[in-house]
C-alpha cells in the first residue's frame, strides 16, 4: 500500500515543476515522482496525471535538528534560571582605600609622602603602605623665612602627584599633615645630624685658622670655595661666638686628609664624659649594649649609596673605600660624579662621621657590624619617621565597615554562566539551521 492511501486531498500541497503541472503530494516532506504513462490507477496514486510521490528525507532531518537544538535552548535556559533564583549567600566586598599624606620638612629638603591603608582597618590600626614619594626641588622651607608664600609655590609639583594618586570621592577626607624635622626644630641634642655636625665642623676649623684661609682636612684637595662666615654662627648648634676681626668673607680650601678629618670630627663628640661608665655612648648621654639587627637609612644610607657601600661590605671594606674616597683630587670626584655639585664636597665628612658615630659613639665593633644594613626602603615603603607618624594617626581616623553584597557560591555561579552559554549556543544554531539549511 502506498504512504499517502487515506489521506484527503485537502492536506496535499507541493508546488510542481512545469513537467509535472497537476501533481500534489501529501505535505511538503513529500515530492512528486514522475512514472511511465503506462501506469494504471490501480498503482494507487491519486494524482494525476498518473504518478507516485516519495519521502524528502533531508527536510526530515532538517526538522529533527531544529527540535533537538530548540529543546537544549529551553533547558539550559530554565537551568540557568534556576540557578540564578538559589538562595544567595551575603559576602563582604573588598574595603575601599583610605589615605593620608605627611610632608617631611627636613633641613635640607622637604619630602611628600601618600599612604594608604584598607578602610576598615585592623584592631583598630590601618595597614598602612606606602603609595607615593616626591621629593620637593628646592631647599628645606626654613630657608624661605623671608618670603612664606615661595615655600608653598615650592610644594606645588608634589602635591599634583599626590590629587592625581588619590581618588576624587577620597580628596576631602584626606587629611595632610606637615611634620618638621632637625630644619625646623633644631634642639641641642639634635645638633649630630649631618648638616648641623658640617655646621659645626667649619666652625671649629675656624676657630683654630689663623687668618681668613681655612684649611679643610675633610674636602678634597684641589677644591676651593668663598663662604660668608655669617651663616655659620646663626646656628643654635654652634655654641662659640665668632672670632674678634673675622672677615667678611672667607677662603675654604680642601686638604684631602681623611687622618685629620677625623681628628677633627671627634672634636665634635665628648667621649671623656662617658670613661668608666658603662653603657655610655658619648656625652653622658646612656645608651644599652648593641644587639640585634639595625637599619641605617636617610643620611647613613645616601652616603653609604653614593660611595657604593650598601651591600653589606665588611667593615675593613667599607673603612679603606671611604679613606680612598677621600683623598682623590677634587677634579677627578667632580668628573666621575657630574651633576652632584650640591653634596658632592660633604661625602668625605659625612663617610667619616658615619664611621666615627657608629664604631666611638654607638659601639659597634668589626664583630657586630654586619648587623647593620643600609637601606632606604623595606617592603617597598620608605624608613622614616612619616610612616610611623602615619601609622600612629590612623588610630585616630574613624574606620569604615565593608560593604555587604548578596553573592551566588562561586560553583553555582560557575554552572550559571556555563549553561547560559549553552542556552545562546543552542539558540544560534537553531537560528542557523533553521535559515541556512537548504530545502529538497
Amino acid at each position: 500500500m502506498v504512504p499517502w492511501a487515506g489521506l484527503a486531498p485537502s492536506v496535499w500541497s507541493a508546488a510542481l515543476p512545469p513537467t509535472q503541472q497537476g501533481v500534489q503530494c501529501p505535505s511538503e516532506d513529500w515530492a512528486p515522482l514522475q512514472v511511465a504513462v503506462s501506469a494504471t490507477k490501480e498503482s494507487g496514486c491519486p494524482l494525476l496525471p498518473p504518478c507516485r510521490c516519495r519521502p524528502l528525507m533531508g527536510l526530515t532531518w532538517k526538522k529533527r535538528v531544529l527540535a533537538a537544538l530548540l529543546g537544549a535552548a529551553v533547558a539550559s535556559g530554565l537551568t540557568t534560571l534556576i540557578l540564578i533564583l538559589v538562595e544567595a549567600t551575603s559576602v563582604l566586598l573588598p574595603s575601599d582605600a583610605k589615605f593620608g599624606v605627611v610632608f617631611d620638612a627636613g633641613s635640607s629638603h622637604t619630602s611628600l609622602f601618600v599612604y594608604q591603608w584598607p578602610a576598615d582597618k585592623e584592631n583598630n590600626t590601618g595597614v598602612v603602605s606606602q603609595a607615593l614619594a616626591c621629593q620637593v626641588k628646592g631647599p628645606g622651607i626654613s630657608s624661605y623665612a623671608s618670603d612664606p608664600a615661595r615655600a608653598g609655590e615650592s610644594l606645588e609639583d608634589c602635591l599634583e602627584e599626590a590629587l592625581a594618586l588619590v581618588p576624587e570621592t577620597r580628596r576631602r577626607e584626606t587629611p595632610v599633615f606637615l611634620g618638621a624635622t632637625a630644619g625646623m626644630r633644631l634642639l641641642s641634642y639634635l645638633c649630630f645630624g649631618r648638616d648641623q655636625m658640617l655646621t659645626r665642623l667649619l666652625a671649629q676649623l675656624l676657630q683654630s685658622s689663623p687668618g681668613p684661609l681655612i684649611r679643610h682636612p675633610c674636602y678634597h684637595s684641589g677644591y676651593r670655595a668663598t663662604l660668608s662666615p655669617a651663616t655659620l654662627y646663626e646656628s643654635p648648634c654652634v655654641h662659640t661666638t665668632p672670632p674678634r676681626g673675622l672677615a667678611w668673607n672667607l677662603t675654604v680650601e680642601g686638604t684631602g686628609n681623611p687622618g685629620a678629618c677625623i681628628s677633627a670630627v671627634r672634636g665634635l663628640f665628648n667621649f671623656s664624659s662617658c670613661e668608666g661608665r658603662g653603657h655610655c655612648a658619648f656625652n653622658g648621654v646612656y645608651q644599652p649594649p648593641v644587639r640585634g639587627q639595625f637599619y641605617a637609612f636617610s643620611n647613613f644610607y645616601y652616603t653609604f649609596h653614593f660611595l657604593n657601600l650598601t651591600s653589606k661590605q665588611p667593615l675593613a671594606t667599607v673603612n679603606a673605600t671611604v679613606w680612598e674616597f677621600c683623598q682623590r683630587p677634587w677634579k677627578q670626584v667632580e668628573a666621575s660624579s657630574p651633576g652632584q655639585d650640591h653634596w658632592l664636597r660633604d661625602y668625605c665628612a659625612s663617610g667619616l662621621y658615619i664611621l666615627t658615630l657608629l664604631l666611638e659613639g654607638y659601639g659597634f665593633s668589626e664583630d657586630t657590624w654586619s648587623s647593620i644594613e643600609f637601606r632606604k626602603q623595606v617592603g617597598g615603603t620608605d624608613i622614616g619617621w612619616t610612616l610611623g607618624y602615619m601609622l600612629n594617626l590612623t588610630s585616630m581616623i574613624p574606620a569604615e565597615p565593608p560593604a555587604r553584597w548578596q553573592a551566588e557560591s562561586y560553583g553555582v555561579w560557575v554552572a550559571g554562566v556555563v549553561f547560559a552559554v549553552l542556552t545562546v549556543v543552542a539558540t544560534l544554531g537553531a537560528a542557523a539551521v533553521h535559515l541556512l539549511w537548504p530545502r529538497g
